[in-house]
């Protein structure tokens, strides 16, 4: 569960900075656990993994194999959250 909290908490402490208004993610709420499977989605997808195509290969294999992690451990707790990129 390394990886998901890590990125829960990457993900909590960048919204905070844009809005007031904060409702942290929680991995506890089925409503959040999806919400946190989509935003795994959105940074697994080419585009955003590799920021178009401008990191460096290796930069792009240890985000991916985190996200993965992420996602996998995800799915471990919630079996019913959608993927479609992770697979």
């Amino acid at each position: 569960m390394k990886e998901l909290k890590a990125y829960v908490d990457r993900k909590n402490a960048f919204n905070r900075c844009f809005n007031k208004n904060h409702r942290g993610l929680n991995i506890t709420s089925s409503e959040d656990r999806q919400r946190i499977a989509d935003m795994l989605d959105s940074d697994l997808s080419p585009e955003n993994l590799t920021c178009d195509g401008e990191l460096p290969r290796g930069t792009v294999i240890a985000r991916k194999r985190e996200l993965d992690k992420a996602a996998k451990q995800l799915l471990a707790l919630d079996p019913s959250v959608k993927f479609y990129e992770y697979s």
